[in-house]
C-alpha cells in the first residue's frame, strides 16, 4: 500500500505544478543576471544611500595635527631603493657556458638597452648597474662601468670593481656575471595594455640588443616583477576561465550523453546548471565579488558540479518514473517530490561548508566563500526550476530513451555482487572503514602549512620562468629586512657592532640571499680602522645611499636581502632561527632591539592562520552538517553514521597530498571545503533513499539493497561526469588549477568508494533496524 506523501513531498508537488511561477523565476533571475554582467548600477544604486555633502561648522581650515613625539624629521633626500623591483627586464646569458657580460660587445648591447628604453613612451626611467656609484675617498660618484672604449684590462678591472659592490653583485648583477637587472619606471599615463610594459619592453629590448657576432654571447631577455607577474596571473585567470571551463563542460557533456544514452537527458541535464552558473557570474556584480581570483575558474565549475549531480539524480529518477508509463509532467512531479528534499539538503550542506569560509583569516577566502553560498542557492533554483520546464517541453517526450542501455546500468549489475558481500561482512567492513579513515586522518596531520606568493602562474610564462631564473642566479626577487634599534645613547660604533653580528646571523642561512647595509655600504670604502673609524667614513657616503639604509634621526638601520619564491615552509626554519638569534641579540644588546620584517616573513607568523581557517572551517561544518542531517533524518544514529563516508574522502585527499609531497596553502584550504561540499551530496541521496525504503518495509538488508539500486546509477553517472569534467584541470599550465583537479578527482573516486562500500556496510551494522517487517 502506497504511503501518504509528506509536507515536504506536498510542496515540492506544488512547485512542479506551478509553470507560470518557474517561467517567471527564470525570466526574473535572467535579467537580473544580464543586467549583472552589462550594467551592474541599475540594481546597485536602489540600495545605496544617496551621497551627502558634510558641510563644516567652522570656518576657515581645520588645525593641523601635531605630532607630539620629540623626533626630529630626516632631511628630505631621495633615498636610493634597492628594491625597486615592480618591473624589471632580465638580461642573461647562457648560464653552461664561458661567457659573462664583461666583454664590450655585451656592454655595448646593455647600454643600448638601456638607453634606447627610454625612447619608449611608458618607460619613464631605466635604473642598471651604469648608475650605482663607485666608492672613493673623493665621494667622486663615477659609474662603476668602464668607458665605450676601454680597454680589456679596463673592462676586467671594472669586473672586478663591480662583483666587489654591495649595491652591484646581487643586486643588480649575478655573483657569476651572467644575469643583469634593468629596473623599469613606468610612465603609468602612457600605458594602454598589459603587453605595453611586458612583450613591448622584451621586444625593444632585443631589437636594442642586436645580433652580436659571437654566438655565444647571445643576450635573452625576459620581463619580470610584482607588475608583469600580477598582470599574467590577471591575464592567465581570463584565458583559462574560458578554455578550461569549456573543455571541462564538453569532457561533462559526452561523458554524460554516452552514460544517458539519451539527448534529452542530456540537455536537460546540462541546461540547468549552465543557468545556476550565469545567474551566479552576473549576480556576483551587485556585490563586487567578480574580481575574487577564485572566480574565473573555481567558481564556475563548482557550481557546475553540485548543479550536475542534483539534475542528474533528479534526471534519473525522472526517467524511471517515465520508463514506469507516467507522463512527462507526471514523471517530473514525482521526481520532484522523491529527490527535491535530497537536492535541498545537498545545498544547504554544501553552502554550510561554505559558510564557515567567513570567519578565515584571508579576504580572498572569505569572498570566495560568499561566492559559492550564492552559487550553490541560485544552482539549487536553477535545477528545480529548468528541469520540470525541461520535462513540460518537447524534450521530456523522449526522456525515457535510452533508459536500460548505458554503460551504468551494466556496471551497476557487476557492483551488486560486491554490495552483496559487503552485506554479509558488514561489522568487518565497517571496522575496516573506521580503522582506515582513522589512519587517513592520522597522515592527513602531517601535512604541512604553505604559500607562495606567486603558486598561481603559469609556469610557461615569461614573468614566472623569469622569477625562477632570478631564484637561482640572484637569490630571488622579494626582499626581507632586519630593522635594527636603539636607544639615543648609543654611539656610533656601537651601532656598527651590532649589524656585524646581524650580518653574522644572516651569513649562516643558505637561503638568505646576497644581504646588504650600512655596514657593506662602510667596507666598500677605502681605509681601515676600528667600528667608530668606520663610522666616521658616513659623510663620505652620498645622502641617497646613506639614508637607504641609516636614519640616525630616528636611530634606525637596516639590512635587507633576497628571499626566493620557494613558500614558506622552506623559509620557517630559517626565519625561526633568525628570530631567535636575533631575541638572544635584544637580551645580550640592552638598548638595542632587533626585528625580523618583511612580506615572506609576514606571510610566515601569519600562516598559522591557515591552518586555524581549514580547522575552522572543516571542523565547525562538519559538526552543523552533521546536526543538520540529525535534525533532517531524526535519528542521531544515522547522523554519526553518515561521518565515515563523510570523512573518509577528505582524509584520503589529505593524505594523498602527504604522499604527493604538496603543502597546505589556500587553494588546498578552498578545495577541501569544496571537497566536503561534494563529498556529502551522495550521501545525503542515499540516506534519503535509505530512508524512503524504510518506511516500506521488508528486511534491512533488502532495504539497503533497494536504496542502492534507487541511488547507485546516479551516484556512478555523477562521479564519472565530475570527474571527467574536473579532470581536465590536470593538464592546466597552472599550478594551482592542476592541484584542484588532483584533489577533486581523488574526493570523488574516495566518496564513491565509501557510499557504496562504506555506508551500505555501516547501516546493516549500526542502524536501528526496522520495528517490522513485510512482505
Amino acid at each position: 500500500m502506497a504511503s501518504h506523501p509528506t509536507f515536504t513531498e506536498r510542496a515540492y508537488f506544488w512547485w512542479a505544478n506551478r509553470t507560470g511561477v518557474q517561467v517567471l523565476v527564470v525570466v526574473v533571475m535572467t535579467s537580473l543576471a544580464t543586467i549583472g554582467f552589462v550594467k551592474p548600477s541599475l540594481v546597485t544604486d536602489l540600495w545605496k544611500p544617496a551621497p551627502v555633502e558634510v558641510v563644516s561648522k567652522t570656518k576657515g581650515t581645520a588645525p593641523a595635527v601635531t605630532n607630539s613625539s620629540p623626533r626630529v624629521r630626516p632631511p628630505n633626500v631621495q633615498r636610493y631603493d634597492a628594491q625597486q623591483g615592480g618591473c624589471v627586464l632580465v638580461a642573461s646569458l647562457d648560464q653552461a657556458g664561458e661567457m659573462d657580460f664583461f666583454n664590450q660587445n655585451s656592454l655595448a648591447a646593455l647600454r643600448r638597452v638601456a638607453e634606447g628604453l627610454v625612447d619608449l613612451p611608458q618607460i619613464q626611467s631605466v635604473s642598471w648597474m651604469d648608475n650605482v656609484p663607485d666608492f672613493n675617498l673623493f665621494s667622486l660618484n663615477g659609474s662603476l662601468l668602464p668607458p665605450r672604449n676601454a680597454s680589456e684590462r679596463q673592462v676586467l678591472s671594472a669586473r672586478e670593481k663591480v662583483l666587489k659592490n654591495p649595491l652591484a653583485v646581487g643586486q643588480l648583477i649575478s655573483p657569476d656575471g651572467k644575469t643583469v637587472l634593468m629596473h623599469l619606471s613606468i610612465r603609468w599615463i602612457e600605458v594602454t595594455s598589459d603587453d605595453d610594459i611586458t612583450h613591448a619592453v622584451r621586444r625593444k629590448a632585443e631589437e636594442l640588443a642586436g645580433k652580436p657576432a659571437n654566438a655565444k654571447e647571445t643576450i635573452k631577455f625576459q620581463v619580470t616583477g610584482s607588475i608583469p607577474l600580477d598582470a599574467m596571473t590577471a591575464h592567465n585567470h581570463m584565458v583559462d576561465s574560458t578554455k578550461y571551463q569549456l573543455i571541462g563542460y564538453a569532457i561533462m557533456m559526452i561523458s554524460a550523453l554516452v552514460l544517458f544514452r539519451g539527448l534529452s537527458a542530456v540537455i536537460i541535464v546540462a541546461i540547468a546548471p549552465g543557468f545556476g552558473v550565469f545567474w551566479t557570474m552576473g549576480m556576483l556584480h551587485f556585490w563586487e565579488l567578480e574580481n575574487n581570483p577564485f572566480n574565473d575558474i573555481i567558481v564556475p565549475v563548482l557550481i557546475s558540479l553540485v548543479g550536475l549531480t542534483d539534475a542528474v539524480h533528479l534526471m534519473v529518477e525522472i526517467r524511471n518514473q517515465r520508463a514506469s508509463g507516467l507522463s512527462s509532467h507526471e514523471a517530473a512531479k514525482a521526481g520532484i517530490a522523491r529527490v527535491g528534499s535530497a537536492c535541498f539538503l545537498t545545498s544547504l550542506t554544501t553552502a554550510i561548508g561554505f559558510i564557515s569560509l567567513y570567519w578565515a583569516h584571508h579576504q580572498v577566502v572569505r569572498e570566495f566563500g560568499v561566492c559559492c553560498i550564492i552559487g550553490v542557492t541560485l544552482t539549487f533554483i536553477s535545477v528545480l526550476t529548468v528541469v520540470p520546464l525541461g520535462c513540460r517541453s518537447p524534450l521530456g517526450k523522449r526522456l525515457h530513451v535510452g533508459m536500460g542501455k548505458s554503460l551504468v546500468d551494466g556496471q551497476l549489475r557487476k557492483i551488486e555482487p560486491v554490495v552483496d558481500f559487503v552485506l554479509r561482512h558488514d561489522r568487518w567492513v565497517a571496522l575496516f572503514s573506521i580503522v582506515l579513515t582513522v589512519i587517513m586522518v592520522l597522515i592527513a596531520t602531517r601535512l604541512v602549512p604553505d604559500e607562495k606568493r606567486f603558486s598561481g602562474l603559469s609556469e610557461s610564462g615569461e614573468a614566472a620562468q623569469a622569477l625562477r631564473h632570478l631564484d637561482h642566479a640572484l637569490g630571488g626577487l622579494e626582499f626581507g629586512e632586519i630593522n635594527v634599534n636603539w636607544s639615543a645613547e648609543k654611539n656610533e660604533g656601537e651601532v656598527l657592532e651590532n649589524l656585524k653580528r646581524v650580518d653574522a646571523i644572516l651569513a649562516d642561512e643558505p637561503l638568505i640571499g646576497h644581504p646588504v647595509g650600512l655596514r657593506d655600504l662602510l667596507d666598500a670604502l677605502p681605509g681601515d680602522g676600528d667600528a667608530s673609524d668606520r663610522m666616521a667614513l658616513l659623510d663620505l657616503l652620498p645622502p641617497s645611499l646613506k639614508r637607504a639604509f641609516y636614519t640616525p634621526e630616528h636611530h634606525q638601520s637596516k639590512i635587507q636581502f633576497r628571499i626566493q619564491d620557494l613558500g614558506i615552509a622552506a623559509y620557517g626554519p630559517t626565519f625561526t632561527r633568525i628570530e631567535k638569534r636575533l631575541e638572544q641579540l635584544n637580551a645580550a644588546q640592552p638598548g638595542f632591539y632587533f626585528s625580523l620584517e618583511g612580506g615572506a616573513v609576514w606571510r610566515w607568523r601569519n600562516i598559522y592562520q591557515i591552518v586555524t581557517d581549514l580547522a575552522n572551517s572543516l571542523g565547525t561544518a562538519a559538526i552543523v552538517i552533521w546536526l543538520v542531517m540529525t535534525v533532517a533524518y531524526r535519528s542521531i544514529r544515522l547522523g554519526l553514521i553518515s561521518l565515515i563516508p563523510n570523512v573518509f574522502p577528505l582524509a584520503v585527499t589529505a593524505a594523498a597530498l602527504v604522499f604527493l609531497g604538496q603543502r597546505l596553502e589556500i587553494v588546498t584550504v578552498c578545495v577541501f571545503t569544496i571537497c566536503l561540499g561534494i563529498a556529502v551530496d551522495d550521501t545525503i541521496h542515499f540516506l534519503t533513499r535509505y530512508r524512503e525504503e524504510m518506511r516500506k518495509g521488508g528486511d534491512h538488508q533488502a532495504i539497503i539493497r533497494r536504496a542502492f539500486t534507487g541511488v547507485g546509477m546516479a551516484l556512478i553517472m555523477t562521479t564519472v561526469v565530475l570527474v571527467a569534467g574536473m579532470g581536465s584541470a590536470i593538464f592546466g599550465d597552472s599550478r594551482d588549477a592542476r592541484l584542484f583537479g588532483i584533489m577533486g578527482c581523488v574526493t570523488l573516486v574516495a566518496a564513491l568508494f565509501g557510499d557504496v562500500l562504506m555506508l551500505p556496510a555501516m547501516l546493516k551494522c549500526l542502524a536501528k533496524k526496522p520495528p517490522e517487517t513485510k512482505a
